[in-house]
């Protein structure tokens, strides 16, 4: 089964796509076609909106999902015209929380994704650029900068993960990679001493590990499953000695892999 489904907001639509798609989740069976709609703020805007979700209901066995997190009661009055499943993720909040406040709310659309506090943006924005300069092992002598350095072999996430920590966390998170040069003394290479007390290791299923590497180097030693089960047993190895804390990458998401790490090292 398909079903399109619409995201519409008055900014960036992360809010509203984030909100519905943590609700489409439950719904496996469901193969959902996704559209993001972003910057409805006004209503011209928002009857070209409706036009772009008519068109597509037109085109479909079943009436389109809208998700809205519009804040202009006349732009989200024309959007709930679009559908009759339009869900409005503000609206169904809004009037809940001004009464418990004893306050109207601002209507002002983008607070959440706004600079805001420029200071609080300053900071994701050093962390960001700390990541992307410390990313594989590069300047390794500023590691004791770091909020958290993460280890582990080649692609098993660091990366991705680094830079979830510094966009939504603003915490500087530098990696780096453990290669057969790091395991032939079984011991922490020395160069991440300094930062001793902010290494977190991951590790991942091997067979995994292999699949992933022959889509980058299908030849050659890199990618083949005893080299990945070699490296990756050296590498836990490693964290037990050492007693590092570490998480198996393989089926957990890079939202849920942050999260781990900013509870277990207690970074806020």
């Amino acid at each position: 089964m398909k079903r399109r489904v619409f995201f519409i907001s008055d900014r960036t639509g992360i809010t509203a796509e984030m909100l519905g798609a943590s609700l489409l989740t439950q719904f496996p069976d469901i193969e959902f076609q996704r559209t993001n709609i972003p910057f409805v703020t006004n209503t011209l805007a928002a009857q070209s909106a409706v036009a772009t979700i008519t068109k597509a209901a037109n085109e479909s066995d079943a009436p389109p999902l809208v998700f809205s997190t519009l804040t202009d009661p006349d732009v989200q009055h024309i959007i709930a015209t679009s559908s009759p499943y339009v869900f409005d993720l503000f609206g169904t909040f809004i009037e809940p929380l001004e009464a418990a406040l004893d306050r109207e709310s601002s209507h002002t659309a983008g607070r959440m994704h706004g600079i805001g506090d420029a200071n609080v943006y300053e900071r994701r924005v050093h962390a960001l650029n700390f990541t992307l300069g410390h990313d594989d092992g590069l300047s390794p002598r500023s590691l004791n900068e770091a909020d958290i350095v993460l280890l582990g072999v080649s692609r098993c996430g660091k990366t991705p993960t680094c830079l979830y920590l510094a966009m939504h966390y603003s915490l500087k998170a530098a990696n780096y990679p453990l290669t057969d040069d790091d395991f032939d003394d079984q011991r922490l290479p020395k160069i991440l001493m300094p930062a001793r007390d902010k290494l977190y290791g991951l590790t991942i299923v091997p067979e995994q590990l292999s699949r992933i590497r022959r889509e980058r180097r299908p030849q050659g030693k890199y990618a083949t499953l005893p080299q990945c089960r070699a490296e990756v047993s050296q590498a836990e190895a490693m964290f037990r000695a050492d007693n590092i804390q570490f998480i198996d990458t393989t089926t957990v998401s890079i939202e849920e892999i942050a999260a781990t790490i900013v509870r277990d090292m207690q970074l806020h």
